[in-house]
């Protein structure tokens, strides 16, 4: 063979270990790398301050970098899950069976807060006229993100149950996109009433940012499973079992993750299942809202 045949086949050589190196480097960046997002319910500012302690948290529990990725809607986060675009992800129920589905079975939710078993949604109004579900006939009505469980689907679920159709019965029908705006919808006349779940609707109050002068809860659904913390069915069941550890030993009552847990709206944090979340999924088929 001659020498440049030799320098030719000593330079591949070189060039597919250095291939070979950085492919595993980024292999191994990428393990090291824990992707987190959640559904945008709320402003994006207010979601990256709420996830911002637990971030830390969770990188100090499991020795990796954690990002939080943020989307612009309800269905981003479904297919980020389903595509390995992010390793855990903060779902309302309907979401939660809507990951289900599209990542046929295998999203698994590993954490709920103790609150999320009874969760509830508030109607709320500015109006004086409306003091009942029944009085929201022939008005305007917002309702959150179309895919949200508090929102949308579960309020929707129980005004069908107490024979009021809201593309029949309202006047018309709005999305806000997220459960703060739908107090703003109703705060500045855009709706007459609107429908919100119950934890944003009391962090709201508690930081005086609705006038409950003026806007006020008339209504509350019966309670229903909602939030999880939910994992690709594909991540390593060693890295699953620590962000379960992780979430389950959360304690209010310690000073270092006080924070956490009064941002996260939890007074702890218990295991969770697929089944809690068969209740939604038969009143998202009842709307027929899935396929």
């Amino acid at each position: 063979m001659s020498l440049s045949a030799l320098r030719r086949l000593a330079l591949k050589g070189a060039l597919a270990c250095a291939l070979a190196a950085s492919l595993s480097f980024t292999a191994h960046a990428q393990e090291n790398v824990l992707r987190v997002s959640a559904i945008p319910d709320e402003a994006p500012t207010e979601l990256q301050r709420k996830f911002a302690p637990l971030g830390k948290y969770l990188e100090a529990q499991t020795g990796m970098k954690v990002v939080f990725v943020p989307v612009t809607d309800y269905a981003a986060v479904v297919e980020a899950l389903a595509t390995k675009k992010i390793d855990l992800a903060w779902l309302g129920g309907f979401t939660f069976v809507q990951a289900k589905i599209r990542t046929n079975g295998t999203a698994i939710p590993i954490v709920q807060r103790e609150e999320d078993a009874k969760f509830t949604s508030k109607f709320i109004t500015a109006d004086p006229a409306i003091k009942s579900l029944n009085d929201l006939k022939g008005k305007t009505f917002a309702f959150g993100a179309p895919s949200s469980t508090s929102g949308s689907l579960m309020p929707r679920y129980f005004l069908l149950q107490a024979g009021i159709n809201p593309e029949k019965d309202f006047k018309n029908v709005a999305f806000s996109g997220a459960h703060d705006a739908t107090v703003a919808f109703v705060a500045a006349g855009k709706a007459d009433a609107g429908v919100l779940n119950a934890s944003v609707w009391e962090k709201l109050v508690e930081a005086k940012k609705v006038d409950t002068d003026k806007v006020r809860v008339f209504a509350t659904t019966p309670p229903y499973f909602d939030y999880n913390w939910t994992v690709r069915g594909d991540l390593d069941p060693a890295l699953v079992k620590k962000l379960t550890d992780a979430f389950l030993k959360l304690d209010p009552k310690n000073p270092e993750q006080a924070e956490i847990m009064q941002l996260q709206r939890a007074s702890k944090f218990i295991p969770t299942k697929k089944e809690n979340y068969e209740s939604i999924e038969k009143a998202a088929q009842a709307a027929g809202l899935l396929k």
